[in-house]
């Protein structure tokens, strides 16, 4: 479960520039999420997960999944009593997803159908 429900998108221009040392050269960030401590980037190549770790968050792992290594995704909406809804993304060759959990801020559905069309390809 999320902590203090303060999930929310964040704007591309601001992620493009935040991230910049990321990106390959014309990448562009479609849509970007901030989950807490965590981002998720959108790009037009990939998935960008952005994991701050500790208690200062200055450790910072970064994941990049190529859209073709995901072989099925999930959305769970949230309930009356979980406000939390989930994505959870399979790829090629693992058989736990990644999960990441995003509070009311985030429209789950929005975020499944950006993943969807970068996936569908």
């Amino acid at each position: 479960m999320a902590l203090f429900g303060n999930a929310h998108s964040i704007d591309t221009g601001a992620a493009q520039q935040d991230y910049a040392r990321l990106l390959g050269q014309g990448e562009q960030v479609h849509a970007a999420y901030l989950l807490i401590r965590d981002t998720i980037l959108f790009t037009d190549r990939r998935l960008i997960l952005v994991d701050k770790q500790g208690i200062t968050g200055k450790k910072v792992e970064y994941h990049s999944v190529p859209y073709r290594s995901i072989t099925h995704f999930a959305v769970e909406t949230a309930g009356t009593f979980d406000l939390d809804a989930e994505l959870k993304i399979w790829l090629s060759g693992s058989q736990t997803p990644i999960q990441k959990t995003f509070t009311k801020g985030v429209d789950i559905y929005e975020v499944q159908a950006i993943l969807t069309q970068f996936v569908a390809r």
